[in-house]
Parts: C-alpha cells; structure tokens; sequence
C-alpha cells in the first residue's frame, strides 16, 4: 500500500506504508488512513526526525555488512528515508501558518 504526504507548499511525497509508519511512529502519530501536520508540529516534527535519523546512523561497535544480531543492514538508510518529509515539513512551516501537510492512505497502516 502507498501512503502520499501532501503539502500547500511542495510536491507530493509517496513511500510504502512500512515506511510511512516507521517514519511517523518515530514522530508519535497514529498510522491512521488520514492525517494531517499543523503548521506548530512542522518544525518540531522535522527536528524529531533528523534526530532520529542521527541516532539511527550511529554505528554499533564492530558492526560490518551485518549487525551484531546477524540481520543484513538495510540498503536504505532511515536518514535516506526520512529526508523527503524533513524537507517537506521545513519549505512548508516556512511558508506561514496557512500552510499544511497531509498524509492519506486507503486505509489505516
């Protein structure tokens, strides 16, 4: 299933509902078929994820092509992932408080 973030400001963003949720779990909203950012929670929500994304990158000691768990790291990174709505919610909180971004789905994921 695809999930599109739209926004009054910039080009619509689509990604994968396991991406979609993993990037919005990590901002603490629900993963529910709509949603929508207020212009107060962009900035704030963008910060939250480019810290996310800072935290995600630190390599574990010794780590390699595989974790310590044994699991193949992901070819993509979070950072990689999360960029798209980081940019998304920074040009659109820049644009003034009618500003907005939304998410839409065909149902919750």
């Amino acid at each position: 299933m695809l999930v599109r973030f739209d926004s009054s400001e910039t080009a619509e963003v689509l990604m994968y509902a396991d991406t979609a949720k993993m990037l919005l779990t990590a901002l603490g909203k629900e993963t529910t078929a709509r949603g929508t950012f207020t212009h107060p929670e962009m900035l704030p929500a963008a910060e939250a994820l480019r810290e996310a994304a800072r935290q995600a990158a630190q390599p574990p000691e010794e780590e390699d092509e595989e974790g310590k768990d044994g699991k193949k790291k992901p070819p993509v990174s979070f950072g990689q992932r999360a960029w798209p709505l980081i940019d998304m919610f920074e040009r659109t909180a820049r644009a003034g408080s009618d500003a907005w971004v939304v998410w839409e789905a065909s149902a919750d994921f």
